[in-house]
């Protein structure tokens, strides 16, 4: 097959695209590297991705025209990290939501497959156990800049499930809870690729808040898998899906586990949340799918322990410094 991944030079765009190559399909990938990077490219079994450096948001007949050449699109493209997110709310909006309307609106009109990335920040702030695809969503004031991430993901949802009931696009949106593994950068507010770079270097773990709200980290290679699954099966066609682990851990925990695992002298130092972002600042105190749906489907399961992350992104991260 001939796939199209917007956002492919990204970390989860990159490890899509080995997959896919590895497995023998015909990748080009549209990026404008402003959080991707080449270093997530590169050939496999002697075969490359066709790289197309351009914006999805900005150019939309260069896009179309893709997604027009193509059997499957898998839209990844989306501005990405809290940091970036609460910083620059206005970029989060027009690369969320402009990209993927055109994104939709092409696949729809040439009847490509398609996957829409969707994130577990829309389920918002709900205090419920756990988080299925079919609950109520609720979202935090538009005075906190935070949620304008979460509302432009869910808008591209709207999009996706209205094109589908519409015009019979074939289209699937996941909705990934904290991917985390190698090549994942804490650039703009990763925890895990953060905390296991300073652990690496006995520097103090910095913890934003109290440290007590919990989240579930699963590795990149079991959402690819999950990805590839819901591929090759045409039941996924119209409906949404959580990816994720259902290992809650707090990120005081996470930081302990990171210490120890690597058996590193770090220290824990704790900063509020006004000072790590902005006055006023919110978060989701406990986010834990629901992977029901997902695992009854197609059988999926994640394979990958909380411990091999933290060892396979040390691993990496000490390989680039050699």
């Amino acid at each position: 097959m001939k796939i199209l991944i917007t956002g492919g030079a990204g970390f989860i765009g990159g490890h899509l695209t080995e997959a896919l190559l590895k497995r023998g399909d015909e990748v080009v990938v549209a990026d404008n590297f402003s959080t991707g990077s080449r270093d997530n490219l590169f050939p496999v079994n002697g075969k490359s991705a066709t790289v197309v450096e351009m914006d999805i948001a900005g150019e939309p007949e260069k896009l179309r025209e893709l997604i027009r050449n193509a059997d499957v699109v898998f839209h990844l493209a989306a501005a990405v990290g809290v940091e970036l997110v609460v910083n620059d709310p206005v970029h989060t909006i027009q690369t969320n939501i402009d990209g993927s309307a055109h994104v939709v609106k092409a696949a729809s009109e040439f009847d490509k497959r398609l996957f829409i990335a969707s994130t577990s920040e829309v389920y918002g702030k709900s205090d419920n156990e756990f988080f299925c695809e079919s609950d109520d969503l609720l979202i935090g004031s538009p005075y906190h800049s935070r949620w304008s991430y979460a509302c432009s993901k869910l808008l591209d949802e709207f999009y996706l499930m209205a094109y589908h009931q519409a015009t019979g696009l074939r289209g699937t949106v996941v909705r990934f809870f904290n991917t985390v593994g190698p090549r994942q950068t804490g650039k703009y507010g990763m925890v895990v690729p953060r905390f296991v770079a300073n652990a690496l270097e006995n520097k103090p773990l910095r913890i934003y808040g109290d440290g007590g709200q919990s989240r579930c980290f699963c590795h990149v290679a079991d959402v690819v898998r999950a990805l590839l699954l819901l591929l090759d099966d045409d039941r996924s066609i119209g409906n949404i899906y959580n990816i994720g682990s259902d290992r809650l851990i707090t990120i005081t925990e996470l930081a302990k586990l990171v210490i120890s695992r690597l058996n590193s002298a770090s220290t824990l130092e704790y900063i509020p949340y006004d000072k790590a972002y902005s006055k006023g600042f919110e978060d989701m105190r406990r986010r834990k799918p629901s992977t029901e749906k997902l695992c009854s489907l197609v059988n999926w399961h994640p394979e990958h322990p909380l411990e091999q992350i933290i060892d396979d992104v040390a691993q990496e991260i000490l390989r680039k410094k050699c």
